[in-house]
């Protein structure tokens, strides 16, 4: 996907450079360069918030005269948003309406001073100078101001839409700072939105966001969904590039889908195979693991586990989806057999004996593997649980379960 880069938000983009500048795995001498272009960021949007917060925890280093220097263009800028004085640009009336003409600054085009606007003008362009002031400190990386001028913006809007872009305005700044909090109330506030009335762009727009939350907080199968549902409405490229997305598609769906609905919906996709192909190791990763090719498979997921180590969503469950993916590509082995020696299975995966013997004792421990290892006889047996008995022992418990609550009501009527 060409071109798609550019559209992401700026923010965001800057967001992962600080993660990736503040991981231990990451080479200094890329280190330098990140920090280089973290501060010309930082500097070209007059971040200073950011940057005394970034100076303070020692990612960037401090001098003072950028930081004085931020400050007063921040302070020119606020008083061209709020003062009442002379106009950036000339305007003439046209009925009801004001043509705007010879913007100097690009966050001021077709905008209107606060107060000016809301003395002489609609309520229309009260609101867009609202927004060009909540915009203002979203560009600064001033989160409380932001927050505080987006709600001041929603109290001047009345059309859905147009709240709707507020809160995502509000979710973007959610995940620049990974407030997970404000990114939850967020999105719930958008769905008590949509009860209202909605497009469907945004709707779908919204399942990304959501999608992109469920899976920051380990919640993989909602994420799965969410993700094969905006396949082919996918327009979100200020959260990332469609080509991870469809990464983030892949990975969350193999550890969630059963092989039928893994197939249906991932490897036979259109959109995805389209794609796949671009991202290093990510369609042998699929396809091997369907296709039950498990070295292949070890080799895959090897070179996988760098880009997901240092991608900034997926890097604090590196250890679980680790775990989980070992766990479905051991059980998806031992699904075919009642019996099968040790050695076979570390022959099938290209690993030692040893290697095989300390990983599936540790997930037996762990009661995710159904089966026991025979050390003598060097052999697995599985031992998986009879789906019909365990629905059968669970109707009965739940039957108990329900005399009982019947027995202490009649308790209750008779007294």
């Amino acid at each position: 996907m060409e071109g798609q880069e550019d559209t992401q938000q700026p923010h965001l983009v800057l967001a992962n450079k600080l993660f990736l500048l503040t991981h231990p795995d990451v080479e200094d001498i890329d280190k330098v360069r990140l920090r280089d272009e973290v501060l010309t960021s930082v500097v070209a949007d007059d971040m200073a918030p950011l940057y005394e917060t970034l100076a303070a925890s020692s990612v960037l280093n401090l001098d003072q005269k950028v930081l004085d220097s931020m400050r007063a263009k921040i302070d020119d800028e606020l008083k061209k948003l709020d003062e009442n004085s002379k106009l950036a640009f000339g305007r003439k009336p046209l009925g009801h309406t004001w043509q705007l003409v010879l913007s100097t600054d690009i966050y001021l085009v077709n905008l209107l001073r606060i107060t000016d606007a809301e003395e002489n003008l609609g309520e229309s362009e009260v609101r867009e100078a609202h927004l060009a002031k909540s915009l203002f400190y979203i560009r600064i990386g001033d989160k409380e101001k932001a927050l505080e001028q987006l709600k001041l913006t929603e109290s001047k809007t009345v059309a859905v839409g147009q709240r709707m872009d507020l809160v995502f305005h509000t979710l973007q700044i959610g995940f620049f700072y990974m407030d997970f909090d404000l990114i939850s109330k967020s999105i719930d506030k958008a769905k008590k939105l949509f009860e209202e009335g909605g497009d469907w762009e945004r709707k779908n727009r919204l399942k990304v966001y959501e999608g992109l939350y469920c899976m920051s907080t380990r919640n993989f199968k909602k994420a799965a969904d969410l993700f094969l549902d905006s396949i082919s409405t996918f327009t979100t490229y200020e959260l990332f590039t469609y080509d991870t997305f469809i990464f983030y598609t892949v990975l969350t769906s193999i550890i969630t889908l059963d092989r039928v609905s893994l197939k249906q919906k991932v490897v036979d996709a259109p959109e995805i195979l389209t794609v796949i192909g671009k991202i290093p190791y990510l369609s042998e990763f699929l396809n091997s693991l369907y296709d039950c090719h498990y070295k292949s498979f070890f080799s895959a997921f090897a070179g996988l586990t760098e880009h997901i180590k240092l991608d900034r969503y997926l890097h604090p469950h590196f250890r679980y989806y680790m775990r989980e993916i070992r766990t479905v590509v051991y059980s998806q082995f031992l699904e075919s057999y009642k019996s099968v020696t040790i050695d076979a299975m570390a022959k099938a995966f290209g690993v030692t004996v040893d290697f095989i013997d300390l990983e599936l004792s540790r997930f037996i421990a762990a009661g995710k593997l159904h089966c026991k290892i025979d050390k003598v006889a060097g052999v697995l047996e599985t031992n998986r649980p009879d789906a019909k008995n365990a629905l059968y022992q669970a109707t009965i418990k739940q039957g108990d379960f329900l005399l009982n609550r019947i027995q202490k009501l009649s308790r209750v009527i008779d007294l």
